[in-house]
C-alpha cells in the first residue's frame, strides 16, 4: 500500500502542481469543451478491457496461454473502440452543439492504442503485488505529462493542452509497464477456453458501465443545458471536490483488491481488514471533504484565481456529498475479491437510475441546483449499496457505523469550528485567511482525534510502520 499509494501521491503532487498552474492559464471554456469529449471517452473506455485484466489478478492460476489470449482480447477490443470513436465524433459534436468536439475526439482515439500495453502488464504486476515498479513508472509518466501540460498552456494550445498531456501520460505508462513486466508476448486471437476470464471481466465491465452512467450523467445533462463556460465551472469544481476520491482512493482500492483476493477464504480476517482499512481511509477523507466545504471560497480564489470564484459555491455543495461516494467506492474491491462482482454491478445500476433522475431535477435550478442534487441522492445511494454489500463482506451495519462514528464526529466538529472561525476573523486577504483556517482546522482535528478516535490513529501508525495494530 505504501508503494502503490505513496507513488501515486508523489505522481499526483507533480500533476497537481502543473494542473493548478494550467487552470490559472486556461479558460473555463477550455475545460467545458474537454468535459464534453470526456463523456464519449468514458463511455467507450468501459469496454477497453480493464475488467478482463482484473480477471488475471483474481484468478488462482494463470497460464502463458491465458496471458496471450488476454493480450489478444485487449488489442481487438481497443482497435474496435478507436474506430467507434471516430464514427461517434460528429454525432457528439452535434449533440453538444459544439463543432470543435469532433476534432478533439478524433485525435483522442489514439489513446486506445496504448491500453493493451498498460492493462496487461499492470495486471501481471498487481498479481505479484509488485507496486514498486509501477510507482517509478507512474512518477515518470506524471512528470512528462505535467511538463507537456504546462508547456502547452504557456504556448497557447488552449484546449489541446488537455488532450496532449494525457496522451503523453498513457504512452509513457505503456512503455514503462511493458518493459518492467516483460509482458510483450505474441497475442493469441484464439479465444477458446477463455470463458472464465471473459465472464469475470464482463461482470466488471457491466459494473463499469453503470459507473459511467453515475460519473458522466451530470456532464451529459449539463453539457446540453449550459454553455461551455458554465460547464467548465462545474467540472473544475467537481475536480476539486473529487481530488481525494479520484486520485487517492483508486490506488488504495487496487491494493485492497489484491490483498482481499488473497485472504478471501478467511472470512473473519477479511471482514476485520475491511473495517480497519475503511476507517483509516476515512480518517483522511472526511477532514479533506468537510474542510474543503468550509474553506471553499478562499481556496478557489488562492488556488485557481479570481476568474474561477463562481465555482466556489459549487465546490462547497459537492464536497458535502463526497464522503458518501467514497464509502460506496471502498466496498467494491471487497465484494469483487469475494467472487461477487455482480454486487457492485447491481449497486451501480441502482445509482445509475437514482443519480441521473436527481440531476434532471436539479438542473432546473441552474448549476448550483445540479450540485445540490448530489447531496440529496448520494447518501441514499450509499445506504442502498451498503445494505447489499456489507452482508457479503460479513460486516454488520452496526459494526460499520460504530467503527466510523468517532472519526466522523471529529471531522464534523472540525469543519464547524473552521466555519465559525472564518466568520470571526477580521477582513484580510484570502491567502493569510486560508492559511489561518487550514492550520486551525488541522490542529483542532488532531486534538479531536486523540480525544475521540485514538484507535484509528494507532491503526494508521501501525500500517505505516508495517506492523499489526495492537487493538
Amino acid at each position: 500500500m505504501i508503494w502503490r499509494s505513496g507513488s501515486q501521491i508523489v505522481a499526483q503532487l507533480v500533476m497537481w502542481a502543473s494542473t493548478f498552474l494550467v487552470i490559472r492559464i486556461l479558460e473555463p471554456e477550455d475545460y467545458g469543451l474537454f468535459a464534453m469529449t470526456g463523456v464519449v471517452l468514458a463511455f467507450l473506455g468501459l469496454m477497453n478491457g480493464w475488467g478482463l485484466a482484473s480477471a488475471i489478478v483474481q484468478k488462482a492460476e494463470v497460464s502463458a496461454r491465458d496471458i496471450r489470449q488476454m493480450f489478444g482480447m485487449l488489442i481487438a477490443v481497443n482497435l474496435a473502440l478507436a474506430g467507434a470513436q471516430l464514427l461517434l465524433a460528429p454525432i457528439a459534436a452535434a449533440y453538444f452543439r459544439e463543432p470543435r468536439v469532433e476534432a478533439l475526439l478524433q485525435v483522442q482515439a489514439l489513446l486506445y492504442l496504448t491500453t493493451p500495453f498498460i492493462a496487461l502488464p499492470y495486471a501481471l504486476l498487481a498479481r505479484r503485488m509488485d507496486y514498486r515498479l509501477q510507482g517509478f513508472v507512474n512518477i515518470a509518466a506524471a512528470l512528462l505529462a505535467a511538463l507537456t501540460a504546462l508547456g502547452g498552456a504557456l504556448a497557447g494550445w488552449g484546449v489541446w493542452t488537455l488532450v496532449f498531456a494525457p496522451m503523453v501520460l498513457f504512452a509513457t505508462r505503456a512503455v514503462g509497464f511493458t518493459i518492467g513486466a516483460r509482458s510483450l508476448v505474441w497475442p493469441s486471437f484464439d479465444f477458446r477456453g477463455a470463458h472464465a476470464l471473459a465472464g469475470f471481466g464482463g461482470a466488471m465491465a457491466l459494473t463499469q458501465f453503470f459507473q459511467f452512467l453515475l460519473s458522466q450523467a451530470d456532464i451529459f445533462i449539463a453539457g446540453r443545458a449550459f454553455d461551455a463556460h458554465t460547464l467548465g465551472l462545474y467540472t473544475t469544481a467537481l475536480f476539486l471536490a473529487q481530488i481525494f476520491l479520484n486520485k487517492i482512493v483508486p490506488p488504495l482500492n487496487e491494493v485492497a483488491f489484491s490483498a482481499f483476493s488473497r485472504i478471501r477464504h478467511d472470512k473473519a480476517l477479511a471482514s476485520a481488514a475491511f473495517i480497519r482499512a475503511t476507517r483509516m481511509v476515512m480518517l483522511l477523507a472526511l477532514p479533506f471533504f468537510l474542510g474543503l466545504a468550509a474553506v471553499a471560497e478562499p481556496l478557489v480564489h488562492v488556488v485557481l484565481g479570481a476568474k474561477w470564484l463562481e465555482a466556489a459555491p459549487i465546490v462547497r455543495l459537492l464536497a458535502l456529498a463526497m464522503p458518501f461516494m467514497t464509502l460506496q467506492a471502498l466496498m467494491v474491491p471487497a465484494t469483487d475479491a469475494h467472487g461477487h462482482p455482480e454486487i457492485a454491478a447491481r449497486n451501480a445500476l441502482n445509482g445509475a437510475l437514482l443519480l441521473p433522475l436527481a440531476y434532471l431535477v436539479g438542473v432546473h435550478w441552474g448549476i448550483e441546483g445540479l450540485a445540490a442534487a448530489w447531496i440529496v441522492a448520494m447518501p441514499l445511494y450509499f445506504l442502498i449499496s451498503a445494505n447489499r454489500s456489507l452482508p457479503v463482506i460479513e460486516v454488520s451495519g452496526g459494526d460499520f457505523a460504530r467503527a466510523l462514528a468517532p472519526v466522523a464526529a471529529a471531522a464534523t466538529a472540525m469543519a464547524l469550528g473552521v466555519a465559525l472561525l472564518d466568520r470571526a476573523l477580521p477582513a484580510m486577504p484570502d491567502l493569510p485567511r486560508l492559511a489561518a483556517l487550514v492550520l486551525a482546522g488541522g490542529a483542532l482535528y488532531l486534538a479531536l482525534l486523540f480525544a475521540l478516535a485514538r484507535t484509528a490513529i494507532g491503526e494508521l501508525i501501525a500500517v505505516i510502520r508495517n506492523r499489526s495494530p495492537a487493538s
